[in-house]
């Protein structure tokens, strides 16, 4: 049940995962860098009073790639966070619990997640693209919200010494279908995404 993942950067470029290059570079190096400098790189979950919003990327209505902040714990309507656990979204659970935000996806930029006392990050420590759902509510005053859930799979690999679940990371080769908005959450995605993850999530090492 991860609850803390982020990005490194040496307050250059941030590099974000080969094949998420958002439209406008520029605009999107800006997000990362006042992100990185308020939040040390580190994506925080959102309680209800809480306003720490952590970078997302998801294709738009004309299919472009764009990166924004979001909520990290997802809301269904315009009351507040769901009472539930819904920072975490399990993946053999998409068709039932998460049907609805399913059809709404993203991906987070991550270079590291966080289980237990593990540090987990790729052999290069390279930027890589976790499965998220999401939701946009509009609020009270009438302002548009992105929240978030992130989805996790069964762990594989030295993921699985440290706790039964994973972040369910995909490869670049899944980038486009997972993020497009023509293509409807279904049976045949989430086979997609449990088999295609597999590789990269049992490259994943940990630092203690």
């Amino acid at each position: 049940m991860c609850a803390s993942y982020g990005l490194s950067g040496n307050g250059e470029r941030i590099e974000l995962p080969r094949g998420l290059e958002p439209m406008d570079d520029r605009d999107s190096q800006q997000l990362l860098s006042d992100w990185m400098e308020q939040r040390s790189g580190s994506a925080k979950i959102t309680g209800k009073n809480a306003v720490n919003l952590n970078p997302i990327i998801r294709a738009n209505s004309a299919g472009e790639q764009e990166l924004l902040m979001a909520w990290w714990w997802i809301w269904l309507d315009g009351s507040g966070p769901v009472k539930f656990s819904a920072f975490n979204s399990r993946d053999d659970k998409l068709l039932r619990s998460w049907k609805r935000p399913f059809q709404h996806r993203a991906i987070l930029p991550a270079s590291w997640y966080v289980e237990k006392k593990g540090r987990f990050h790729l052999p290069e420590h390279e930027p890589f693209g976790i499965a998220a759902l999401t939701n946009t509510i509009t609020r009270e005053d009438g302002t548009e919200l992105v929240t978030y859930s992130m989805v996790t799979r069964d762990a594989v690999g030295e993921a699985a010494d440290y706790w039964p679940r994973m972040p369910l990371v995909l490869p670049q080769s899944l980038y486009s279908e997972w993020l497009d908005p023509e293509r409807p959450g279904d049976e045949s995605l989430v086979s997609e995404v449990q088999h295609g993850s597999d590789e990269i999530s049992r490259t994943l090492t940990a630092a203690v």
